[in-house]
């Protein structure tokens, strides 16, 4: 026996899940990168490579017809969302809670230096989502600040993940550490498994997929990690 539905029965219709794209881009190389030294909030610029792997990722993310463009306000994040807007046409917003981590003391500073001035303290730093470095903040802090602009943007855009450009994404520009924490926080980790996140080469992305019945707030689901549309370099925070 097969069953086949009346057609004034919606209910298929209304199983129908939603499923929203959102892809997190981290911004080009600086010379901080290059160098391995700690950026945090400090305002840096890319470099020359940087702007050239704005522009080789924004030329990939853009065939992906973006619907929103919203990104840190450091530049070397600006910056390379708004290689994304030229390729695409669309505006650049800015939200200050996509701002990398605040790494306090250790902002400046090179890899070395903070080894030789606390032997060890980074290692735990990477190891322990709720560790703060001397007058910074942690990742656990961070994620409690970003997640909210997904939050948000759900609110915002209510047929996110629906119609025609259903596939479109929602496209984030901001820092290796944000991108992590926000990550983590939205797939709902435990906090100890955060450090399970490796880090992101510039201009390389993370999609998850929110996942809902109409009326329901999503699971996020992790698509991709890491994903680039260049050779990776040693970029770092």
């Amino acid at each position: 026996m097969t069953f086949e539905p009346d057609q004034g029965d919606t209910s298929v219709e209304r199983l129908t899940p939603i499923v929203r794209r959102l892809v997190l881009l981290r911004h080009g190389q600086t010379e901080y990168n290059a160098a391995r030294r700690m950026q945090g909030h400090l305002d840096t610029d890319l470099t020359e490579l940087g702007v050239v792997q704005a522009r080789t990722a924004a030329a990939e993310l853009a065939s992906r017809s973006p619907r929103v463009i919203r990104s840190s306000d450091l530049r070397r994040a600006h910056d390379t969302a708004l290689a994304l807007g030229a390729a695409t046409g669309l505006p650049v917003t800015t939200d200050l809670r996509l701002r990398e981590t605040h790494l306090g003391d250790w902002q400046g500073l090179t890899h070395a230096e903070v080894d030789a001035s606390m032997p060890g303290a980074r290692r735990i730093w990477r190891d322990d989502a709720t560790w703060t470095p001397p007058g910074g903040e942690s990742r656990v802090e961070v994620a409690a600040r970003s997640v909210p602009v997904v939050t948000e943007l759900l609110a915002e855009l209510d047929d996110w993940g629906q119609g025609e450009n259903a596939e479109a994404p929602v496209i984030l520009v901001a820092h290796g550490g944000v991108i992590a924490a926000m990550t983590a926080g939205l797939l709902g980790l435990p906090v100890a498994n955060w450090p399970i996140l490796g880090g992101l080469a510039n201009t390389s992305w993370v999609q998850l997929s929110g996942h809902s019945l109409p009326g329901e707030e999503p699971t996020w689901r992790l698509d991709v990690w890491n994903a680039t549309a260049q050779p990776s370099d040693t970029g770092v925070q």
